[in-house]
């Protein structure tokens, strides 16, 4: 049996995702960050990885990076541009993918702190397992 690994992406407000991207602090935040600190966690905004993906193609020459396509049409997408801007992946230990008993407890945790911190707008969980996740459309390949 195949042993997929996960994600965990969180999606903030507005004003909330700024200031993380700010590196701004307050209460709320800081129990964000000593929460994913207990995990060796840091967040990392989806536009921004999605940024540098494109400009490290751009860089290096696009072939070599199947997903430019993709990716560069995401963020040039006003409506996609404020939507990952909130949105942020969760690594843990410098990794975009662990195991599930570790996805499973931070997850857990997480959801205890949406409770009481409205700024939390959705946790989600994915796995590797590639028939759960989006395929390049044919147009970007």
């Amino acid at each position: 049996m195949i042993e997929w690994e996960y994600q965990l992406r969180i999606s903030l407000n507005e004003n909330y995702a700024k200031k993380i991207r700010n590196l701004e602090s307050n209460n709320k935040i800081n129990k964000l960050l000593d929460l994913l600190n207990n995990f060796d966690a840091r967040l990392v905004c989806q536009f921004d990885a999605f940024s540098e993906y494109v400009s490290e193609a751009e860089k290096n020459g696009i072939d070599s990076y199947p997903l430019y396509k993709w990716t560069k049409a995401t963020i040039d997408d006003e409506n996609k541009k404020n939507k990952y801007l909130k949105s942020f992946t969760i690594y843990i230990n410098n990794q975009h993918i662990y195991q599930k008993d570790v996805a499973d407890k931070l997850e857990r945790k997480l959801l205890e702190l949406k409770m009481e911190d409205s700024n939390i707008i959705n946790i989600f969980k994915y796995d590797t397992n590639p028939n759960n996740n989006p395929q390049v459309p044919d147009q970007y390949k």
